[in-house]
């Protein structure tokens, strides 16, 4: 018999970026486990491939087209969401960009930091917002999940807006785990390592850049979407209620070796 701590049975998850990657990987696994399951994503096709994976699981799917960087948008994502799903008990903001172009700091303009910002900090910050408020007036307490990155532990050159996107993250889930905790909202980041997905297609896929990294990684392989949805139903579910301010590194031994 499975452990009844991890079923998710009547909760209600909600995943931005979670038309593919992983944040489809950790929707696949919270649809799985019982939730119902709110993607949000900017490509519609992807949200439509996205949703009928999910549906397989008989559980309630709805996907929305959002741009998290956008703060009305957000706000009215996320009504349009409880409108539908009927409440939110686990957000998880996953939604994000990595850096492209000219990375060195003697070269990057204004406009690349700031796009890269505007994804990966501002956004988990209107996404949690809307979260923190809508759980803590609804009273029942409720599960807020960041995704951040290696890249927020370690040196990451020619990435420091990347670097600091996530660093922010990080900082912020702390705060957050303090200040949210006399409402019963845990929030916890999850930090991925190098993962093959189509936002590194480019990385991974370059010989010489695999030949470089692979070697670094105990487990010699890289990471899947896939890999993340246990810690995406652990962290949804009522096992980890007293489990806050924690970053989750999910880098198969990358940040140890």
């Amino acid at each position: 018999m499975a452990y009844k701590g991890f079923d998710l049975t009547g909760k209600v998850a909600l995943v931005t970026g979670g038309n593919g990657g992983i944040g489809l990987g950790m929707a696949d696994a919270l649809a799985e486990a019982g939730a119902d399951v709110c993607i949000w994503g900017t490509r519609a096709e992807k949200n439509e491939k996205a949703v009928a994976q999910l549906k397989k699981h008989g559980r309630k799917v709805h996907a929305q087209i959002v741009d998290v960087g956008d703060e009305k948008q957000v706000e009215a994502a996320f009504a349009e969401t409880v409108k539908v799903m009927g409440h939110v008990d686990n957000c998880v903001a996953n939604a994000g960009v990595s850096g492209r172009g000219k990375g060195s700091i003697l070269e990057m303009d204004t406009e690349e930091w700031r796009r890269v910002l505007r994804i990966n900090l501002d956004g988990v910050f209107f996404t949690f917002r809307a979260a923190a408020k809508h759980m803590a007036e609804r009273g029942k307490g409720g599960s807020l999940v960041a995704m951040a990155s290696t890249a927020a532990i370690e040196g990451a050159a020619r990435s420091s807006h990347y670097g600091a996107s996530k660093g922010g993250v990080c900082a912020m889930v702390r705060a957050l785990a303090v200040e949210l905790a006399r409402y019963n909202i845990t929030v916890n980041s999850i930090l991925p390592g190098w993962i093959e997905t189509e936002m590194t297609a480019n990385a991974v896929a370059n010989p010489k850049f695999a030949g470089n990294v692979l070697p670094r990684i105990p487990e010699r392989r890289w990471g899947t979407g896939a890999d993340f949805g246990p810690i995406a139903v652990y962290l949804a579910s009522d096992a980890t209620r007293y489990t806050t301010g924690r970053d989750f590194v999910i880098d198969g031994g990358y940040t140890l070796f």
